[in-house]
């Protein structure tokens, strides 16, 4: 698991020879940073390279002083400001200049940032005096060069926030990276890649971007366009990322992997998450909140076109739930709680972002996967989900795929159905009778869709399945609240044992479907 705390956490270039030269200096020399010599780019040539260096063993670029960035802590950390005045593209061109993060304790691995333009690349060398950063701060004893941990893009120089303390996107540890959406709140994570994760007697890897290049965006540009070269034990990685600031975020992103070896579960389009607890399911005072997550559920769009919602669980133990489909249209994970009295919390999780994958192209058979991590606090991204193929990944082999992610408020196809809106468990039985043990009451809330048509009288049936157990007291029922279209599926589960039940539930009227399919890991407790 990640500690989420962690993530949440100038000498001027002489132009004066070049120019004589007849080179003309990049746009970026006014900012007052230190370039490096040129050299052509192209990501044609990055996945040339991505294939050469997959040939040879890895070798991962060892930080300098080790122990001056171990010292580095969190809060020492956290005192290091990159002085805005020195952002990328702070006077242009495009809208969105760049500043960096420093290395530290939790972020030990250079990361070497380039500009492009004109299809010739220079380093952005790094230098102390980019940083604001006490007297006594140990990071005054890193040579210079030393690299950066990471980068982020602020909001628009001419736009109604001030660019100088606010940001939409940010990349930092490993091949993480983030992006705020609608609500204009960071939360959940993406990843370049997922590499064992969950395997048994087999170490997770956590690939680096260790290698960054910006093209210099055209005036007045509403997209950037950022490569990375990604570098691990397993795989190597050559991406292309075209971002939007729009009312969300929007990634368009084009990846060629390359494996060194065999990988027993390759995640791409990959993404972590954070959930402690919900409605659904809460230790009694385990915390004064009512809830607390960055997500509450697993959203799929199926290739045959089945719209399906998987509420999140904190199970006891690690659980792996994959879901087989072939040339799926998309997934994610997704916050659709939006009641801020339902968390009651300044750090405002009813403004976390949904993160939505939707494929480009055919990505064939395979299985969104969802790896649910038991957790005891919040700090602790304990969720993943990601798209794992069919085919065995073997050393050699390669991929090709780009997809685009929306970084928004919701799902950004939803489905034209009612949609399961709550998801409540409680002792089965009746009231005023003896609670049997071994049942288990679910109380599930749908809306809108076709539900809102109904004529009077009619009742919608849930359909429901379970890979054991037994079902009774089955009934629906309008919520008593008079908002219309917005329905009650109840019914009582009698299980022996401890074992998960994967349960399945929608709503129907006669041949018509009325709402998305509910799927659900029951974790009886005995």
């Amino acid at each position: 698991m990640i500690d989420r705390r962690s993530l949440l956490r100038a000498a001027a270039l002489g132009t004066a020879g070049l120019a004589a030269s007849g080179f003309r200096a990049p746009a970026i020399a006014a900012a007052g940073l230190t370039l490096g010599s040129s050299a052509p780019f192209s990501f044609e040539a990055l996945k040339a390279r991505v294939r050469d260096m997959a040939a040879r063993p890895y070798s991962a670029e060892q930080p300098s002083k080790p122990d001056v960035l171990w010292s580095i802590d969190y809060d020492a950390h956290g005192k290091i400001r990159y002085k805005t005045e020195l952002a990328l593209f702070a006077n242009g061109p495009g809208k969105f200049p760049v500043t960096f993060f420093h290395l530290g304790r939790y972020f030990q691995k250079p990361v070497r940032m380039h500009v492009v333009e004109a299809g010739e690349a220079r380093e952005i060398l790094y230098d102390e005096s980019y940083f604001d950063m006490p007297a006594d701060s140990p990071a005054h004893q890193l040579p210079k060069n030393s690299g950066f941990a990471g980068f982020r893009f602020q909001e628009a120089r001419d736009g109604r926030l001030d660019w100088r303390r606010n940001d939409w996107v940010a990349f930092l540890g490993a091949s993480y990276f983030r992006a705020i959406g609608e609500l204009a709140q960071y939360g959940l994570s993406a990843r370049g890649v997922a590499v064992n994760t969950v395997v048994y007697n087999v170490p997770e890897e956590f690939p680096d971007f260790t290698h960054i290049w910006f093209e210099t965006p055209a005036p007045g540009a509403d997209t950037v366009t950022v490569y990375a070269l990604l570098d691990g034990p397993s795989v190597v990685g050559a991406y292309r990322f075209v971002m939007r600031r729009t009312a969300a975020v929007i990634m368009d992103i084009d990846v060629s992997l390359v494996l060194r070896r065999d990988v027993v579960r390759l995640g791409l389009a990959p993404m972590t998450s954070m959930f402690w607890y919900s409605e659904t399911a809460k230790p009694t005072m385990v915390d004064w909140r009512p809830e607390v997550h960055d997500s509450d559920g697993l959203a799929m769009w199926t290739g045959a076109g089945e719209h399906i919602w998987r509420p999140l669980n904190n199970p006891r133990t690690i659980q792996v739930s994959a879901f087989a489909d072939q040339s799926p249209r998309g997934f994610g994970l997704l916050q659709r709680d939006r009641n801020f009295d339902h968390y009651l919390d300044g750090v405002y999780y009813d403004r976390r972002p949904s993160l939505w994958v939707e494929p480009k192209g055919d990505w064939g058979r395979g299985t969104v996967q969802l790896v649910e991590n038991p957790t005891d606090d919040e700090i602790h991204d304990n969720l993943n989900a990601m798209w794992v193929p069919a085919e065995p990944a073997t050393a050699g082999k390669s991929y090709e795929l780009s997809y685009r992610l929306h970084w928004a408020a919701d799902e950004p196809f939803p489905t034209p159905l009612a949609r399961c809106v709550a998801t409540r468990l409680g002792n089965g039985g009746q009231p005023g009778t003896d609670r049997p043990r071994g049942v288990r009451k679910f109380m599930l809330e749908f809306l809108g869709g076709p539900l809102k048509d109904l004529p009077a009288g009619v009742l919608p049936e849930p359909v429901l399945t379970a890979s054991r157990g037994a079902f009774s007291y089955i009934r629906t029922e309008a919520v008593p609240n008079d908002v219309p279209g917005h329905w009650r599926a109840q019914f009582d589960l009698t299980t022996a044992g401890n074992e998960p039940v994967e349960l399945r539930c929608y709503l129907r009227s006669g041949d018509q479907i009325l709402s998305e399919t509910w799927l659900y890991q029951y974790h009886p407790v005995y």
